[in-house]
């Protein structure tokens, strides 16, 4: 929570009006009220995410803070200002290699084609923020 009448937003390694952005559509499709909250985002090893594909990791990433859950998972989408989680591009391709690095479950978007991944591999569709929450870990609270 922050003390002053203005909540601080801060990004490295991605667009500031981007993170503003998705705060707003967290805060109006999604129910996450971050009005009296700082919010801090930092991308690690010093890249600069500019992929509207990360979109739907970095809503996730802030509501987590927020809600206090882990996301183990690897998230690809771009959030419309609907909240709705679009398909992106070549997913298949990025769910064999965060298979490759590890990831287990993937959530994406139900818009996506059809994907051919390994039986070890788990792929969540959802339709909207709201579900990609649920999805992400609720159910799996620190």
């Amino acid at each position: 929570p922050t003390p002053f009448p203005a909540p601080r937003r801060m990004a490295s390694g991605i667009d500031y009006n981007k993170l503003c952005l998705l705060i707003a559509v967290l805060e109006k499709r999604a129910g996450i009220i971050l009005t009296n909250y700082d919010a801090y985002l930092n991308v690690a090893g010093g890249i600069k995410l500019d992929d509207p594909a990360a979109d739907l990791a970095v809503a996730l990433a802030v509501s987590s803070g927020l809600k206090d859950f882990v996301i183990d998972d690897d998230v690809v989408g771009e959030i419309g200002l609907a909240g709705e989680v679009r398909p992106v591009s070549d997913i298949e391709r990025r769910i064999k290699e965060g298979a490759r690095l590890g990831f287990r479950r993937f959530i994406i978007s139900d818009k996506n084609k059809a994907v051919d991944v390994s039986s070890e591999v788990q792929v969540l569709r959802v339709k909207d923020l709201r579900a990609a929450i649920r999805a992400a870990g609720y159910a799996r609270q620190k």
